[in-house]
């Protein structure tokens, strides 16, 4: 049976795949065309679409609805895109710094801080996205939005 911190990093490790975190070293970059360059980019991309669908069926928009409201969510997602590498290369330290027995007391601190301001930067960009939303779409079909996103 694995110890804790081997079924840890696993976890972490499936989170940033199925959540299209890209990691250093696991995917390479677009070929020409924006084709996938790699497997591990087309299970990205095919998560992306699956949620798009997801988020399509469960928001159940009008033709002018969705005309408002998927330019906002293709921004968001990229926004998004964004915090996920912070996250993905804020992991990536700890793990390195774990694996090579180099985690010290500074290290982890300064670990915590960043991620403390990962967690406040994400929250100040959802809420950045909540006017975003509510010119999009009626302010009930925009309560729905951070339900589905979720």
């Amino acid at each position: 049976m694995k110890s804790g911190p081997a079924i840890t990093v696993a976890l972490i490790a499936a989170t940033l795949i199925l959540t299209g975190v890209p990691t250093r070293g696991w995917a390479q970059t677009k070929s020409a065309g924006d084709k996938p360059a790699n497997n591990l980019e087309i299970v990205h991309e095919k998560v992306k679409a699956d949620k798009k669908l997801i988020v399509a069926k469960y928001m159940d928009l009008s033709e002018s609805e969705a005309k408002n409201f998927w330019p906002v969510y293709e921004e968001y997602q990229k926004d998004l895109q964004k915090i996920y590498e912070r996250l993905g290369s804020l992991l990536y330290s700890y793990a390195e710094n774990y694996r090579n027995q180099s985690l010290t007391d500074e290290k982890a601190k300064k670990l915590m801080d960043e991620w403390l301001t990962l967690e406040q930067d994400d929250a100040k960009q959802r809420e950045s996205y909540v006017p975003k939303v509510l010119t999009a779409l009626p302010a009930t079909k925009s309560a729905r939005y951070p339900q589905i996103e979720i």
